[in-house]
């Protein structure tokens, strides 16, 4: 569904005109987040969800962000609400650096950096990014920032009731003048005025719903792309829960969490009707960092999956295709913390899964630190990595090989000679992470793939030595390493999804693995 058309000298990507309109036409929720309708009538942008009457084909043009409608002078729709649409979609080849920009410019990295701090840590040249940038998106990376930024607030504006000074500060806007200023330029009022004027809106905070504010808590929804299996998610996450740091109910999934001084509860449910996760959001202690929390969200529930498009890739072929018709909306179950579940699959190797969670909530209890005023079945924050890198772990059941590596990973971690974290702190892709974990003791290719694949989110992530995959795809007999790399080769660039529905997705020869 694509177009080319030149923009400031670069070629840009474009979405087919006749194809978004028959989706806008039909509100397709599959289209949701992968293109934007410009209506020229009104002077407004909206998703191709919109309950609003559908414009004429002539006052329509379409484009492939919301900072490229921004960009042309479009204001957001305050009736179906575009910061509430998912992500773009993961891309490959040199999109796929485009796919990590904009993880990090998610998180709020270009709030703290300028374009070519930012582009160095993606290993580019500023001029490169914004070439990538355009083509891929139509809007320069500072746009996309802004955009960001604009949308984040608008969303916390709409659906909660926090202070305006506080809805600026996790936005990521630097002072409350630069918030209102655009507040006012992007929709013509004050913020307390886009307030009132949206109570009223099919999204607007409901009494029981998205936006009601207790102390030190909101709510606020994810968009994501239907189908998604969500049961088949927490079945997935239940099983590996760290006792006392996560808990998962058949519709719930809880955990602890601590970013810097700030610490306190999420929890997760579904609402399909509304293609949304429900994220309750209860701090403890410190200042809600709500666009690292966001992020880390997104990628622990791969919210900006496109299961239309890993669907067709994988579809055609005999060992994932019957699984995907069997479980429609697979996604990958990520991680909030990226070391903590890299400490989990440490944990995890050569015992069972429930010998692992074991072991972890025996860490968690003895390393970890209690979250102040918390009740119930979670009530521990996971070890920091400078505690476990100098702790004493004898006692817990651990060999002393598990030991040593969790200590050099940790103190790895805690250095930023390897980051988990999700912000690219210590400037490194995908690829050189995994290089960087296979060099420390005790942690093979298997460990590296598995922690790049939920820790880190990488789609075509491969545990290509795994057992289980092997003998699935030798029909009980496994297959050599390299003969499962080249049987998984036409899987690409979804080899993380392939990995999972083979996992998953009930198997004769499928045995209880530590995964």
């Amino acid at each position: 569904m694509e177009e080319q058309a030149h923009i400031d000298g670069e070629t840009v990507i474009l979405p087919d005109d006749e194809l978004c309109y028959r989706a806008v036409a039909a509100r397709d929720a599959r289209f949701d987040g992968r293109f934007f309708t410009c209506v020229r009538s009104t002077g407004i942008y909206c998703r191709p969800v919109c309950p609003a009457p559908t414009p004429g084909r002539k006052q329509c043009v379409f484009v492939p962000s919301a900072a490229a409608a921004e960009a042309a002078g479009f204001r957001s729709c305050l009736r179906c609400r575009p910061e509430a649409a998912p992500g773009a979609p993961a891309w490959t080849g040199t999109q796929a650096t485009v796919t990590r920009a904009l993880r990090l410019i998610e998180a709020g990295a270009l709030d703290r950096e300028d374009v070519e701090t930012f582009a160095a840590r993606l290993g580019l040249g500023g001029r490169h990014l914004r070439r990538l940038f355009v083509t891929q998106l139509g809007a320069t990376p500072q746009a996309v920032a802004a955009n960001r930024r604009l949308l984040t607030a608008k969303q916390l504006l709409t659906e909660t009731q926090l202070p305006i000074a506080e809805i600026a500060h996790a936005a990521g806007y630097g002072s409350l003048r630069r918030f209102n200023d655009a507040i006012r330029k992007a929709y013509g009022s004050a913020p307390g005025a886009l307030r009132k004027s949206n109570k009223h809106s099919d999204h607007a905070p409901g009494r029981h719903g998205p936006g009601r504010h207790e102390e030190g808590g909101i709510t606020l929804r994810l968009g994501y792309r239907a189908p998604y299996d969500f049961p088949r998610m927490l079945g997935y996450l239940a099983v590996r829960a760290i006792p006392g740091v996560e808990a998962v109910s058949e519709t719930t999934y809880l955990r602890s969490f601590r970013l810097g001084e700030a610490a306190g509860l999420i929890e997760a449910r579904d609402d399909p009707s509304r293609h949304a996760l429900v994220i309750r959001i209860q701090m403890h202690r410190g200042t809600l960092p709500l666009r690292m929390v966001v992020a880390r969200l997104k990628r622990l529930f791969d919210l900006d999956a496109d299961p239309d498009a890993i669907g067709r890739a994988l579809a055609g072929d005999e060992l994932t295709g019957p699984r995907l018709a069997a479980a429609p909306g697979l996604r990958i179950p990520g991680a909030f913390d990226g070391y903590e579940l890299a400490i989990r699959a440490i944990l995890g190797q050569q015992v069972s899964v429930k010998g692992a969670t074991t072991l972890a909530g025996r860490l968690a209890a003895t390393h970890g630190a209690t979250l102040e005023g918390a009740t119930g079945p979670v009530m521990l924050l996971f070890p920091e990595p400078a505690t476990l890198a100098t702790s004493d772990l004898s006692g817990i059941g651990l060999t002393g090989a598990r030991m040593k590596t969790i200590a050099a990973l940790s103190a790895a971690h805690a250095d930023r000679r390897i980051d988990l974290s999700g912000d690219g702190a210590a400037g490194t892709g995908p690829e050189e992470t995994v290089a960087r974990l296979k060099e420390l003791p005790g942690i093979g290719d298997w460990t590296a793939q598995y922690i790049a694949l939920r820790a880190l989110g990488e789609p075509d992530a491969f545990p290509a030595g795994d057992l289980v995959l092997r003998k699935i795809a030798g029909n009980g007999n496994p297959i050599g390493e390299t003969a499962m790399q080249a049987r998984a080769a036409h899987w690409r660039p979804w080899r993380g999804y392939a990995a999972m529905a083979l996992w998953q997705i009930p198997d004769p020869f499928q045995k209880e693995d530590a995964a």
